[in-house]
């Protein structure tokens, strides 16, 4: 029997259409497997990682500071204001509402067009493929990456709401000079809230997308840019006539560059960046989260009035003290000085670093004979330095901290997060350690009245030297602890830790105080010989106002993750230590009071009038100047000095009662007559069993000038 021939029209067709099937399937998996590499998952779909910063608190819920790889904080919808949405829609994707993720009348167009351009010239993509492309891909202009973000897009508009899509949008896209997410961009470019950007203000924002930079470095291009887009609004009913007109007239206003986020307290923010990076029991508080990713909120105990009202009150003082001293500074005898000071600066260039043998010494010459250079060294190494610290005796919380002079963080923006003058250094505090040596003779029985010989003193040590220390009063003869203090008399203060106290008592005491720096119990420390941190010495001081216990200093009340989970609280105060009775903690304020009422202190009274109590310090050839004093309720410690040692006050306007004093009292005056502060003027309590012949209400006599007239508060 013959066999039908196969290859009958039929049998063309029917195998035909089963290859041409079976090459269209294997090719559509083929497809399917390549493009769905590097498609998200259903988790990384539900749970888009964005990198979000890390934003500081204070107390009173002021933005301190961002920790950041990118800067990006994120907000709810509600808060995105509704022009800003509009503006985004009237450009972007007009039926954005309409669609379900991709617009295929859109694609067919761009499709044409890109044909007949022979190129992609066209694009297409809505919102929703655009956040798709910033959450998983990368920028490249592809035709796989096109079809995964077309997918990508449909899953997105199958998971969120058009609104949780349009937050997203938002918080993601790049607004250019390093802003991501629209509350960083609009505090970058108009330095406000987003809530509080006007219909062209939102307009300039969403046209920086097409090219942030080319758009915000060109003022002239960036009106045009957002006039273009309050022209679409118009176009698509967003705005009438007349907020056209006066949206599209208004001037651009940006803040410079410059001034773009400057925390109100840098210091106190890098001291949390660097106390939750560093390892130990702090970075376990955040529990496996990044500081610079995961979008953590950290709540502190500072209280943005008090770093303002200090802020001001440092600038206020060093402006003009500034200038005193630049008048009366020479380097005409001190060209061993500059030159270790040019060797030093020099060290640290690149060029120099990087150069080996004779090239260094060119190099070197070069600098020093190069005026700029050595006018900036000059300049560097002869600003005033500053740090001042306000502490809640109660619960240790620290209020305001001020790490260095504002003239500094002016000449050099990087000083705002470089050495803090608060936690960072240790230097001599003169005679401000001399109430610990009062405190340890008031535990060995004597009172503020107890009378000691203020004459001179010498006494063999026993290592055999002789230690003779200047200042003694001028007539000699027996005097009150209260008036030695009054007038930081050395020689009283000597003869207390050799007759009355011993070093190691006085050693002891300061460590239950907080004190931890090496001390030697040697008896110069009477007069302060010792090292320590302004911090330290404030801390310390904040156990007098507090009936003798002393809270150690609290930094971080809360902190939360990007959901507002809690990973950790504090309950201030984290501890207490019992480091003084009652009774002498008393008499140490009256006896301190004495020192701010016609003492070395005075000067503070030419700007505040409450009940105050603290001790001036200054140290040898004035190079160091402290005060450190306390009201009912706040403790605060101010030092004034340079980074370099050898850079020294020239005279006794380097005093502290004169160098240091002022800001104090400024500070305080601006805190007391706030009325929105939580702290009153009022007097301290006196402990039953003290000795205070002074009495809760206070008569104060401030004097008529602010000259401190005993050149003895001085550590010889």
């Amino acid at each position: 029997m013959k066999r039908p021939p196969f290859f009958t029209p039929g049998n063309v067709l029917r195998y035909g259409l089963w290859s041409i099937g079976g090459v269209a399937l294997i090719t559509l998996i083929f497809v399917l497997v390549v493009l769905s590499d590097g498609l998200p998952t259903l988790e990384q779909l539900e749970n888009p990682r964005q990198d979000l910063a890390t934003q500081v608190y204070s107390s009173d819920g002021i933005l301190l500071e961002h920790f950041a790889t990118t800067r990006r904080t994120y907000i709810p919808f509600d808060s995105i204001p509704k022009g800003f949405v509009n503006a985004l829609i009237a450009t972007e994707d007009r039926a954005f509402y309409d669609h379900w993720g991709v617009h295929s009348m859109r694609i067919l167009k761009a499709a044409v067009k890109n044909v007949f351009a022979l190129r992609a010239k066209e694009g297409a993509s809505t919102i929703t493929q655009q956040l798709a492309r910033n959450l998983y891909f990368t920028q490249e202009q592809t035709l796989a990456r096109k079809v995964r973000e077309a997918w990508t897009a449909l899953q997105v508009e199958r998971t969120y709401t058009k609104n949780e899509i349009l937050e997203m949008y938002a918080n993601t896209v790049y607004y250019g000079r390093g802003a991501y997410g629209i509350r960083v961009a609009s505090q970058v470019y108009f330095n406000k809230e987003p809530m509080r950007l006007s219909v062209g203000e939102c307009a300039y924002l969403v046209g920086l997308f097409k090219a942030p930079e080319k758009y915000n470095s060109d003022d002239s291009l960036g009106i045009s840019r957002r006039n273009l887009i309050l022209q679409m609004m118009l176009d698509e009913g967003f705005i009438n006539e007349g907020q056209w007109a006066k949206a599209s007239s208004e001037p651009l206003v940006k803040p410079s560059p410059t001034s773009v986020f400057r925390g109100i307290a840098p210091h106190f923010a890098e001291m949390i960046r660097q106390l939750l990076g560093r390892e130990g029991s702090w970075a376990d508080k955040l529990k496996g989260h990044d500081l610079y990713r995961d979008g953590l909120v950290i709540h502190t105990t500072l209280d943005s009035r008090v770093q303002r009202y200090a802020n001001d009150a440092m600038a206020e003082h060093l402006g003009t003290y500034q200038k005193t001293f630049d008048a009366s500074w020479s380097w005409k005898s001190k060209g061993a000085l500059l030159n270790s000071l040019l060797d030093r600066a020099i060290a640290k260039r690149s060029d120099y670093i990087a150069a080996k043998g004779n090239a260094r010494k060119r190099i070197a010459d070069r600098y020093k004979r190069t005026r700029g250079f050595v006018d900036s060294v000059k300049r560097e190494m002869t600003v005033i330095q500053a740090g001042l610290v306000v502490i809640d005796p109660r619960t240790g919380a620290i209020l305001a901290l001020v790490g260095a002079s504002p003239l500094s963080m002016k000449l050099n923006p990087a000083a705002r997060y470089s050495l803090n003058h608060v936690t960072q250094i240790r230097r001599q505090p003169g005679s401000s350690f001399k109430p610990f040596v009062y405190a340890s003779a008031l535990e060995q029985g004597l009172t503020p009245e107890t009378t000691v010989e203020s004459g001179p003193f010498m006494t063999t040590l026993s290592d055999g030297t002789v230690w003779a220390p200047r200042g003694s009063s001028k007539e000699g003869g027996p005097v009150s602890l209260r008036t030695a203090l009054k007038f930081s008399t050395n020689s009283v203060a000597a003869r207390l830790i050799t007759e009355h106290t011993t070093p190691g008592n006085v050693v002891s005491l300061c460590q239950r105080l907080g004190i931890s720096s090496p001390l030697q119990a040697v008896p110069s420390i009477a007069l302060g010989s010792v090292e320590v941190s302004p911090l330290e010495l404030t801390s310390a001081y904040a156990a007098f106002v507090n009936d003798g216990v002393h809270v150690p200093p609290a930094f971080i009340t809360k902190i939360e993750d990007r959901m507002g989970n809690v990973l950790y609280e504090a309950r201030l105060p984290n501890s207490v230590n019992d480091a003084l009775s009652p009774s002498v903690a008393s008499n140490m304020i009256s006896l301190m009071r004495g020192v701010v009422d016609g003492g070395t202190a005075s000067s503070i009274r030419r700007f505040y009038k409450g009940d105050a109590a603290g001790k001036t310090g200054t140290t040898n050839d004035f190079a160091d100047a402290w005060f450190v004093g306390v009201t009912p309720q706040l403790a605060c410690g101010v030092w004034i000095g340079f980074d370099d040692r050898r850079v020294q006050f020239t005279g006794d306007y380097g005093q502290g009662g004169r160098a240091a004093a002022p800001v104090w009292g400024r500070l305080m005056q601006k805190v007391y007559n706030d009325p929105t502060v939580p702290w009153r003027r009022s007097s301290f309590a006196v402990a039953r069993d003290s000795t205070d012949t002074v009495g809760v209400e206070v008569m104060i006599n401030p004097p008529s000038d602010e000259i401190d007239d005993h050149p003895q508060d001085t550590t010889q």
